[in-house]
């Protein structure tokens, strides 16, 4: 049973996790491999809407996504994006991409090696890793602009999608722990975290909702 303080705290992460930029036209379009499909529908819908001329995908494998997707994340997204209409002559595709920060710095790489000018990037993400690819993006790719987005939906719906309440929640909590530990470590750029964030942070921690926290700095339950 989750309480309404849980759920309650559950909406502060999700709002928090997500920046609220308007799509704009930009160099690519990057999508950052994952679980989810989705991630490649919502490149695909602003290609087609001209927000970008070229979209890459990223991303191999991982323990969540081995099974589902065997050939790579990067591969799959690039297959229904073909499904959906997109020539390939305007998908590039980096396979090798374990985590965020390869996901920019390979993507970047196999840009520049294909001469792609750049100067913008609309980033593509989960719903709840918008502002960590954001963070990430501004620290290995400075001198470009990062435009965030994802598929349009409530945390309701995104629980829908999941199917798993407490595992939404989990995730939630990890992305904010690495949002305040991760600058340190050098691997983002810090942001601010409101007061009321933090604040609702500690009490999931201590609710139990701790599965995807790093031991680094974790929280007693």
């Amino acid at each position: 049973m989750i309480s309404a303080q849980a759920w309650a705290d559950t909406r502060c992460l999700w709002d928090y996790h997500q920046m609220g930029h308007t799509p704009q036209p930009c160099s690519v379009a990057i999508g950052l491999g994952s679980h989810d499909l989705g991630v490649a529908e919502t490149a695909v819908d602003l290609y087609k809407r001209g927000m970008a001329p070229l979209l890459v995908f990223t991303g191999s494998t991982s323990p969540t996504t081995r099974e589902r997707m065997p050939r790579g994340e990067a591969v799959h997204y690039r297959e229904r994006a073909l499904e959906l209409g997109v020539p390939d002559s305007a998908i590039l595709v980096e396979p090798r991409a374990r985590n965020t920060g390869e996901n920019i710095r390979f993507s970047r790489e196999l840009l520049e090696g294909a001469g792609d000018d750049v100067s913008s990037v609309l980033l593509i993400s989960k719903p709840y890793e918008e502002r960590r690819a954001y963070a990430t993006a501004r620290k290995l790719w400075p001198e470009v602009e990062i435009v965030s987005a994802s598929t349009p939906m409530t945390l309701d719906e995104y629980v829908d999608s999941i199917g798993d309440a407490r595992l939404v929640i989990d995730m939630l909590v990890g992305a904010l722990q690495r949002l305040l530990i991760y600058p340190e470590q050098g691997f983002m750029i810090s942001q601010s975290v409101p007061d009321d964030v933090r604040e609702a942070y500690e009490r999931l921690c201590h609710a139990g909702f701790t599965s995807r926290l790093l031991a680094t700095d974790r929280p007693s339950a």
